[in-house]
């Protein structure tokens, strides 16, 4: 009888499971006993796993078919795919990537393709960290995938697109696993505390609403960091003289991870306090003051994409075209977080702010479009003039569509003397640039555009 997927039996080899086990091992890790066992257990990825969505009515009607788990650590692969080897009838099969080589791989090829055959049972087969296998390796299964023998299950944290091969990957369906949120850490961190069986709520951890909240923060999105780090603070924590609990609370968090937990509500007052701190320390063009602000949002746990988003609208609102490359860097410290993730993306996000801060500054940008709104809102929509209009049929030409263009390219100076307003708008300036940085150059380009037009109207 093949080994179960869940005891200590070094993963060398493939290994069969068919449920969970009862009571945990002693010394089995917090974040191990306490994995859930059913899809109702399963916290955060709604997007693949609520009631009535595609992957999880195949794993209920045992219909799935080969699928790639990716997403970062902690967040629920080889949790989907034990609940899977619990619920399916068909054999399940554990694979590691990193302790098996081709000649286990063909093994189980076989054997798949023979408990087909004999008793007509597919093999489902899961395979942990298949970025680690080379095309060979990833080669070998597919030919009893593309006969039905198997159905594999593969889970990685890199992107499939790059690390898995494309034979493979096109007879496969990839589901995105997101970082969890900081609220379903938090619920996780609070089953296992009240958990009697599996989890500490017979140890009497008295664990504050801070500190829990705290940790999710400090996981990243990370459900097995949260539960580690929870369960090496509940142990170290001191015992209350009093009611013989071990009291868990900030201040012995911080001891327990060796910095301060940074502490803040992101959907709360402090979240709005911190960025907009930031959004003005950048306003006055204090580097310094901005960095930090930058520094306490993301080491508290703040979605880095929700900060970069605000780096890129201060570039237009608050730069705008006094520097017209602060969009260009801004927007590249976003594509540079999406690219690297976090922490690496700490310092992208931080050259943009510190370039912000220290950039010329004009709301001009801001101004006009804002001016331009209210005039669209408030009066009457007039309609574009006729010599603005395209004319690609022959009737539209004889409506006047077209007439009285002139293509600025054949003015002189590249500037024609034509009104591209309504008429009931002529002459509005919605624009008016200062003369900070960029904006000294283009406040001398209309200046002398202006100049030329009047005095081709003198001529």
């Amino acid at each position: 009888m093949m080994s179960s997927l869940f005891d200590d039996t070094p993963p060398s080899r493939a290994t069969e499971s068919r449920a969970h086990p009862g009571r945990p091992l002693a010394g089995t890790p917090l974040a191990e006993r306490v994995r859930p066992r059913t899809l109702d257990e399963v916290a955060g990825q709604d997007h693949i796993l609520a009631p009535g969505t595609p992957l999880r009515e195949a794993i209920e009607r045992d219909l799935l078919q080969s699928v790639i788990f990716w997403g970062p650590p902690g967040t629920g692969k080889t949790t989907l795919a034990r609940i899977i080897a619990d619920m399916t009838r068909a054999r399940f099969v554990q694979f590691s990537a990193v302790l098996s080589g081709i000649k286990e791989i063909r093994e189980v090829m076989a054997a798949a393709e023979l408990e087909r055959r004999s008793t007509g049972r597919r093999t489902i087969l899961f395979v942990d960290e298949i970025h680690r296998f080379n095309k060979a390796q990833q080669d070998a299964f597919l030919p009893r995938v593309e006969a039905g023998d198997i159905v594999l299950i593969g889970a990685t944290t890199e992107n499939p697109s790059f690390e898995v091969n494309a034979a493979l990957l096109s007879r496969s369906k990839v589901f995105v696993l997101q970082p969890l949120a900081a609220e379903e850490i938090a619920l996780i961190l609070r089953r296992a505390l009240a958990d009697r069986e599996r989890g500490l709520g017979a140890e009497n951890v008295d664990a504050s609403e801070a500190a829990v909240t705290a940790m999710a923060r400090f996981a990243n999105g990370d459900a097995r960091a949260a539960l580690n780090l929870l369960e090496f603070s509940a142990a170290a924590a001191p015992v209350d003289a009093a009611t013989g609990a071990r009291r868990l609370d900030v201040p012995q968090l911080e001891q327990a991870i060796q910095r301060r937990a940074l502490l803040y509500d992101k959907a709360g007052e402090e979240h709005y306090n911190l960025i907009s701190a930031l959004h003005k320390s950048m306003r006055n063009s204090d580097p310094d003051a901005a960095v930090y602000w930058l520094a306490r949002m993301l080491e508290a746990g703040e979605d880095p994409l929700y900060i970069a988003r605000r780096l890129v609208r201060f570039a237009s609102e608050d730069v705008g075209n006094a520097d017209p490359q602060a969009l260009t860097v801004a927007v590249a410290a976003t594509d540079a977080v999406h690219f690297v993730g976090m922490p690496e993306g700490n310092t992208a996000l931080a050259q943009a702010a510190i370039y912000l801060a220290t950039a010329p500054k004009s709301n001009a940008v801001y101004v006009a479009y804002e001016a331009a709104a209210a005039a669209a809102h408030t009066q009457a929509a007039d309609p574009v003039p006729l010599h603005l209009r395209n004319a690609p049929t022959g009737l539209m030409k004889e409506l006047g569509y077209g007439k009285a263009y002139r293509y600025a390219h054949e003015e002189p100076d590249a500037i024609a003397d034509m009104s591209c307003l309504p008429e009931s708008l002529a002459g509005q300036r919605y624009y008016q640039p200062t003369d900070r940085g960029f904006e000294k150059e283009i406040t001398r380009r209309l200046d002398g555009w202006t100049r030329i037009k009047e005095e081709r109207k003198t001529r």
